[in-house]
Parts: structure tokens; sequence; C-alpha cells
């Protein structure tokens, strides 16, 4: 039977092991299970792989950055943002991957307008790396937004301010804003980050990595102002499905 599973600390709330096993049911995939594996520390990771069959392991919080220490092939996007969540086995040895990046593009792309030329960044972390890299690529002009003013916080030396800095015109000049910080969070509805939400508009574009609740206050606040609104549901299915793509490939890919 072909091993996959998740790795991070603590598990309680899995997307990945649901996902898969709907998967595996709907496809008639019968040599294959995903499991999860709540390792207390990094330094059980070696010890997975004493499981032969196990062929690949998405990871999560607080493992993407430590977990790159023991992948001898990390891609290129591993590489610049410092976050690994896909691993492959293959011929004893580990290739990284982030299927983050390729999950957020694709997700993001639908409802992404000529207008959407500016984004802010709300939050620092692992998450807002990945979509720093996806708006270079984009060529989307963006600055991030942290609650502490974090000199090293952007991998592509964006300005970070403070969210007291924001103000009516910051948000008038930036159409696009993606939440990648986990605030209004289940259980923590009633949250919303503080930006001026009066300056939103119909030329708004609100994304929101969080996908439970599904409709976050801030994306509720900003569809009351017209705003198109979107949240991260699709880029866990996309990042998902690239994840399989890459476990199943005849060699593990290039990226």
């Amino acid at each position: 039977m072909r091993q996959f599973g998740l790795i991070g600390y603590p598990l309680s709330h899995s997307f990945s092991k649901g996902f898969f096993a709907e998967k595996f049911l709907k496809e008639n995939i019968v040599d294959a299970q995903y499991e999860n594996y709540p390792i207390a520390t990094i330094h059980a990771f070696n010890s997975l792989w004493e499981n032969e069959n196990l062929e690949g392991l998405n990871v999560t919080i607080p493992y993407k950055k430590e977990v790159i220490a023991f992948i001898q092939h990390p891609s290129t996007v591993v590489s610049q943002i410092n976050a690994c969540n896909c691993i492959r086995q293959y011929k004893n040895e580990w290739y990284g991957y982030n299927t983050d990046v390729l999950g957020f593009e694709k997700s993001l792309l639908p409802l992404l307008k000529p207008n959407h030329t500016k984004a802010l960044i709300l939050g620092t972390g692992g998450a807002a790396a990945a979509v720093e890299w996806v708006l270079q690529k984009l060529s989307i002009q963006y600055q991030l937004v942290s609650r502490n003013n974090q000199a090293n916080a952007s991998i592509f030396n964006a300005p970070v301010v403070n969210y007291s800095a924001l103000n009516e015109d910051m948000i008038n000049q930036h159409k696009l804003i993606i939440n990648t910080s986990p605030i209004g969070m289940y259980p923590n509805v009633q949250e919303a980050p503080l930006i001026p939400y009066e300056a939103i508009g119909s030329g708004h574009y609100l994304y929101d990595l969080v996908y439970n609740p599904a409709e976050t206050l801030f994306l509720s606040k900003g569809k009351e102002k017209g705003a198109a609104i979107k949240n991260g549901l699709d880029m866990l299915h996309f990042q998902a499905e690239e994840s399989w793509a890459i476990w199943n490939a005849a060699i593990p890919p290039i990226q």
C-alpha cells in the first residue's frame, strides 16, 4: 500500500487527510493511504521514513522552514522563499517543493482585473512569502503590512509598514488586498485585520487565505462595500492536487 501523509504539530484540524480520503474514494484509488503524523519535534522526521511504503509528505506549521535542512533537492521556490510544504522521496533522497505558490496563483487569477496592479499583503509569515512570489511573477507591485515592522520580513525587500500607517489613500491606491494572517480564523470569527474598510469600493479585490469560516469578517466587510472576495479553499485544493501530481510523476519534477 502506497503511503502518504502530513507532518505538523498539532494536527487537530487537518484539511489534507479529509481531502485525500475523499479523492481516493471518488477516483477509486485503492492502493494509497494518507495519514496524519503529528510529530512534536522535527527530529522525528527521519524515523517516519522507516516505513518503506512512505512515498511523500505534506508539511504544515511549524515545520515548513525546519524541514528544509533534511532536503537534498529543494526547488527554486523553496530555496527562495525558505518554505517547503511538499516532499517526495526518490531513490532514498528527498525532493522539496512549495505547492502553496501554484495553489495561490490558480486561485487568485479568476477574479483578477486589469486595475489590480498594486496590492497590500496583510501579514509577514510563511504564507506571505508564497504570495510575494506570485505577485512578483504577475508583475503586481505590493507592500507588506505587519503589526510589527520587521526589516527582514520580505523575501524581495518589499517595504513593510505597520497597520497604523494605513489610511484611506493607501487603500484607494491598492485595489488588491490579501490577508495571509490567521486573523478571523475560527473560532475567532469576530476579528478582522485593522484596515480602513470605509475606503473599500467596487474596484477592490479582497482575498483571504483563511477558509474557515468560508466568509471571514474581513471578506464580509469587503463584500458590503461591493468588492470582489475570495477565500483560500480553492488554494488548498489546487496545492493538494499539485502534491499528488508530484508524487506520481515518473521522476521528481525540477521546479
